[in-house]
């Protein structure tokens, strides 16, 4: 039992809040092209990402007492999201604090589709086909997050320099 959930229950919800996440960090992402600050989003999309870090935590311990690199992400998201929070609420933009915004609360949505892509690789039998092995490896593996970084380095660029809110 997990919060009084089943683990299999905790981790259903534990997937919901990254689903969420990601979506509303790929509008808010989007939004980002065109200036658009979309606050309520925005919100939604930093603390369903805390959230999803959050309870990752809970699930790993269950299985083994050893630091995993999904508790590394987890710190890392973190931090990157505590910083995102500062840039955002606390020196609402000003100056370098725009860019370092996007810059971090794009790199925590990249950490989480990162973990979706791996995660689908460990879970859906078509995928786990291509490319087997906990954590997937192999060259369909590769190019999948392949594409994933290539794609979201282009995207921070493009809002790191588009990102311009009034």
């Amino acid at each position: 039992m997990i919060l009084g959930m089943s683990v299999a229950t905790f981790v259903i919800v534990h997937v919901v809040i990254s689903l969420i996440a990601i979506v509303a960090g790929l509008i808010v992402m989007f939004g980002m092209l065109g200036s658009n600050r979309m606050p309520g989003l925005t919100a939604v999309f930093l603390l369903f990402t805390i959230l999803t870090s959050a309870t990752g935590f809970v699930i790993p311990p269950l299985l083994t007492e050893k630091l995993l690199p999904s508790h590394l992400f987890g710190i890392l998201s973190f931090i990157l999201l505590a910083i995102a929070c500062v840039a955002l609420y606390a020196m609402k933009l000003a100056g370098a604090w725009r860019w370092i915004y996007v810059v971090t609360a794009l790199l925590s949505l990249y950490l989480n589709v990162f973990v979706l892509v791996t995660q689908s690789f460990l879970k859906i039998p078509a995928l786990t086909a291509l490319a087997p092995g906990n954590p997937p490896a192999g060259p369909v593996f590769a190019v999948a997050q392949g594409i994933v970084l290539v794609f979201f380095v282009v995207m921070i660029i493009g809002a790191w320099r588009r990102f311009r809110p009034a």
